[in-house]
């Protein structure tokens, strides 16, 4: 799973990006970017979605394949538009304010709220493995994990970044140990790659590639915002590419790995759908002491990345609110004492309780997952169109194998956006009308601030 560690850059006293960054830095930034909590709950369901271990392995290969596409590609938008706001302003240069907003609309609404309470019922669910409490106390669980990270934000933007340092170092020596431990020690299950074919319960192979790929895109979401520090390398063009190829071809490897040892300890039909697959991992390669212990890591990874998404989350209400294209703006602009804005936080807080309330970890990620690549889809299409009506606009990194890459990226966002109406219909029909009810509210607002 993504963890949203924000890269904006820091001007200098001129105002411009000072140019410090090398190869190895913005490497490691986007693997800290992108790797998060999906590597270590998404397993699970790519198992139970695919049915097989060769359309497991098969699943995060491809995903990280249309993941350095789309990132190689989304990073020329992120290098020749350097503004706050990222995404919202590409997809406004290129389709409009009407297009910008409902990305704002859906990220505000569906998929800052809905990582943080997917994260969440992920870390009640396993603090309650852990520690052998009742099933009735995940949810509660859920909103005191979201709550306290949220007054932690409250503190100020210090605290917060501090939390983040922390968990950082957490959601990789569990990595590690898996990665190490599990692939040195004797396989209790053998693995086999070849041939591919989909499991005689998952409806064929395209759906059950489909249904794989959608499940490992939250592992791999992220990718979007490595293009933001391409302002501070000292040769975007150089090393921009090979940081993003490099970085999530890293992860991919990574996450292959882990995958590869999940699939060496746990019969597939034991991983499957099991949402306490990584303590039992964990548990089988360790031990009884060492599995609680690397599942405590675990937890303190979760909980990092939840506040990465609360930090970000709500900055975005809280920017919208300034630009008047919220309703109740003037609320969601205002600050605290530590110049949080914490309105807009606690938007975001109930939106969030909300969905832990009425839906699962799968179905809050599925769904934020489709409702996003719709726009990332647009961002790709952009980057072709902003090519034709904006050639003079500077650009200090281009995409490499142009528009070759930028095609793959396409048909890879509309393979996954095809396939999740194909297999969860209503579940992306649900995503669809919760973003279109912002339309009503745009054109609202359009006329109050005339």
């Amino acid at each position: 799973m993504a963890s949203n560690e924000n890269n904006t850059a820091t001007p200098n006293g001129g105002g411009e990006l000072q140019r410090t960054m090398t190869f190895f830095p913005a490497l490691s930034t986007v693997m800290g970017t992108v790797i998060g909590a999906g590597v270590f709950f998404k397993a699970a369901s790519v198992a139970q979605n695919t049915g097989s271990t060769s359309m497991v392995m098969l699943s995060w290969f491809l995903g990280g394949l249309i993941s350095v596409c789309a990132g190689l590609t989304g990073a020329e938008l992120a290098a020749a538009i350097p503004e706050t706001g990222g995404m919202l302003r590409y997809i406004e240069r290129a389709y409009g304010k009407f297009a910008s907003f409902l990305l704002g609309w859906a990220q505000v609404i569906i998929y800052f709220p809905a990582n943080v309470a997917a994260l969440s019922i992920i870390f009640g669910t396993q603090f309650k493995n852990l520690f052998g409490l009742s099933d009735g106390t995940v949810v509660p669980i859920a909103i005191v994990a979201a709550i306290s990270i949220m007054l932690i934000n409250f503190l100020g933007s210090k605290a917060g970044g501090m939390l983040q340092s922390v968990t950082l170092v957490c959601k990789l020596l569990p990595l590690a140990a898996i990665v190490i431990f599990g692939l040195l020690r004797q396989g209790d299950v053998s693995v086999s790659l070849f041939p591919v074919q989909a499991g005689a319960s998952a409806g064929g192979f395209a759906p059950a590639l489909g249904a794989g790929l959608l499940a490992t895109m939250f592992a791999y979401d992220g990718w979007i915002h490595v293009g933001n520090i391409a302002g501070e390398l000292k040769n975007p063009a150089r090393d921009l590419p090979r940081a993003i190829a490099g970085g999530i071809l890293g992860i991919m490897v990574v996450y292959l790995l882990v995958n590869f040892a999940y699939l060496r300890t746990l019969p597939i039909d034991q991983l499957a759908g099991n949402e306490n697959a990584s303590m039992e991992v964990a548990g089988r390669i360790f031990g009884g002491m060492g599995g609680k212990i690397v599942t405590i890591g675990i937890l303190i990874s979760v909980y990092g990345t939840i506040n990465g998404y609360t930090m970000t989350g709500m900055r975005l209400p809280y920017t919208m609110g300034k630009e008047k294209t919220l309703p109740f703006s003037n609320q969601l602009s205002k600050l605290n004492k530590n110049s949080v804005p914490y309105i807009a936080g606690v938007l975001e807080l109930i939106i969030a309780i909300i969905m832990m309330l009425v839906g699962g970890f799968d179905m809050l990620t599925d769904m934020l997952i489709f409702v996003i690549w719709i726009f990332y889809t647009l961002v790709f299409i952009a980057v072709i169109k902003l090519r034709k009506t904006e050639p003079d606009l500077v650009r200090p990194y281009k995409v490499p194998l142009y528009p070759v890459i930028p095609i793959i990226a396409i048909l890879g966002g509309l393979f996954i956006l095809v396939m999740t109406l194909l297999t969860q219909f209503t579940l992306a029909m649900i995503g669809i009308l919760i973003t279109a009810i912002g339309i009503p509210f745009y054109f609202f607002m359009q006329s109050k601030n005339k």
